[in-house]
């Protein structure tokens, strides 16, 4: 059944029938977190009145990552002007940006001492620039208090807000993602707020403007796609020059949420990595419990060495999912 707060939190989904919640299979289940250092970090975060990604979107892995101190923000506020299907972060009307955002999120990294960190936010369809600005501002605050640190930011899709792209691909992070999501068929009643195109184009647009900046993007599984879908994607995402594919299950958050359709195997998981190696990705993270920002850190390193040799003429090497601890 759904809640109250579930209705609160989404209220474009209130009057939708209720989906029953799947048993999850035994290799997606993981243990509640309980460490020192996830209290730590959630109490960071709290202090400094900052969102995260992993507490907004429910992930699963919140407490593997949390125990290492690995957070993703969420920048541009904690509600959303979308309502995907799959989506658990609020949605409804926007609060004002906090002009201190980039500076406190640039704070938290320092005291984290991150070596990679990843930048999401929001839709903030409101916003002229569609929160542009504040990606650039985050980057830059971050270069200056954390200049080791490299940054990776996971972004809207700027839709019909001209300008964006480019200057957010300008303030140069080391990683561009922005996440397809789904194939394109599905994106009417997945991502109905959304273009397939216009999240293609984006991506193709950040390599023009800076081919250095590696581009990354991601799917989920498990909501009615083909495996010929799943490869159209993946070809149309070379097309673009994306260097990174990640490909996870999809898991409903709510009763109110699209279904799971099927839970994907961890064989289908390792049969789509080596799918996506051969149409030429640099890195390809494919696992069930896979996620944007999942093994972000030890990902970059072997990105940049997938180039390396890449550029170099030798083999790329084989990177496998890291299974969740």
């Amino acid at each position: 059944m759904s809640t109250e707060k579930d209705r609160v939190r989404h209220p474009e989904k209130a009057n939708r029938p209720d989906n029953p919640i799947q048993r999850k299979p035994q290799w997606l289940r993981v243990p509640a977190p309980t460490s020192r250092e996830y209290g730590e970090t959630r109490d960071l975060m709290r202090g400094l009145k900052l969102h995260t990604v992993c507490e907004e979107a429910a992930c699963p892995n919140i407490g593997e990552c949390w125990k290492k101190k690995h957070a993703t923000f969420m920048i541009l506020g904690a509600i959303c002007t979308r309502a995907c299907a799959f989506c658990n972060v609020a949605t409804g009307k926007p609060l004002a940006l906090d002009p201190h955002e980039p500076e406190k999120v640039a704070e938290a990294v320092g005291g984290l001492n991150l070596e990679h960190v990843v930048i999401t936010s929001v839709d903030r369809d409101d916003l002229p620039d569609g929160g542009a600005d504040h990606f650039a501002r985050t980057i830059t605050a971050i270069r200056k208090t954390a200049p080791n640190t490299t940054i990776e930011i996971l972004t809207p899709d700027f839709m019909r807000k001209p300008g964006a792209i480019e200057h957010v691909a300008k303030a140069r992070p080391d990683v561009f993602n922005h996440n397809l999501e789904t194939v394109p068929r599905l994106y009417p009643s997945i991502r109905p707020g959304a273009r397939y195109f216009t999240s293609l184009q984006l991506l193709s647009r950040v390599k023009e403007v800076d081919p250095s900046i590696f581009t990354k993007s991601g799917i989920m599984v498990g909501l009615g796609e083909t495996r010929e879908e799943v490869g159209q994607v993946m070809d149309d995402l070379r097309s673009a020059d994306v260097d990174f594919l990640t490909i996870g299950q999809y898991l409903a958050p709510t009763p109110k949420h699209a279904p799971v359709d099927r839970f994907v195997t961890p064989e289908e998981f390792a049969s789509y990595a080596t799918l996506a190696r051969g149409k030429g990705f640099l890195m390809v993270s494919s696992s069930p419990l896979t996620r944007s920002s999942y093994h972000a850190g030890s990902d970059f390193r072997k990105l940049r060495e997938a180039r390396e040799a890449k550029l170099a003429g030798r083999p790329l090497p084989v990177v496998e999912a890291v299974p969740a601890e």
